[in-house]
């Protein structure tokens, strides 16, 4: 399989600078990117140190893993779990991350080993290893694939700040999933582009500036 056509950053900001619930956001920030990352190993681990915890607070854990033993698939298997757990992890990340290296060893997957998968083969992948669920697959169609139109749903921020776009024109902003999946439409094929944005509304909203 081919790999889907590369969206630039000036591209996707045209399309929803023309949009007209973000089109505001778009044009007062410019083109916003994606940036994927060339290790699809650490990325997926840092995926999971995020999982329903405050950034300040996987930052902190990254921060100290990173320290202690080698991101790798290798290092990950050769840590103590009392090493990991010392630094932060959960038992169930501490778990969920000797699972993935697991699968990463076993396979010998790298960034180039997803990069011609199609986006439901990267997810169904990804989610049959113990701890990686959509929320997790979509951080990696994103910023280690670079998708460009990927709407994670699953996001609390995206969430909240669909909601507060929303309301900002005077709508209901009280979405299901469902709802909120069906409303992006209107942003494709550049959703992950519009998620950038809903990320930088949230963060106006509560006052966090970035990661």
């Amino acid at each position: 399989m081919t790999e889907p056509r590369e969206i630039d950053a000036e591209e996707a900001h045209q399309r929803l600078r023309e949009d007209a619930y973000l089109g505001p956001i778009a044009a007062e920030s410019g083109p916003v990117s994606l940036d994927p990352a060339e290790n699809a190993f650490e990325r997926l681990v840092v995926s999971i140190l995020r999982q329903q915890v405050s950034v300040a607070s996987a930052a902190a854990t990254r921060e100290r893993l990173f320290d202690a033993v080698a991101v790798t698939p290798a290092g990950i298997r050769g840590a103590d779990d009392d090493l990991l757990r010392e630094v932060g992890l959960s038992r169930q990340k501490t778990r969920y991350v000797n699972e993935i290296a697991d699968a990463f060893h076993e396979h010998g997957w790298t960034r180039e080993s997803f990069a011609s998968m199609a986006e439901a083969e990267v997810r169904d992948t990804l989610t049959a290893i113990t701890g990686v669920g959509p929320w997790t697959a979509d951080m990696f169609l994103l910023f280690v694939l670079g998708r460009p139109d990927v709407f994670p749903v699953g996001d609390l921020g995206v969430r909240e700040g669909l909601k507060t776009l929303v309301d900002h024109h005077g709508e209901d902003p009280e979405m299901t999933r469902g709802e909120m999946t069906a409303f992006a439409e209107r942003w494709a094929p550049v959703r992950s582009y519009a998620a950038l944005y809903l990320w930088q509304v949230e963060e106006e909203r509560v006052g966090v500036v970035g990661e």
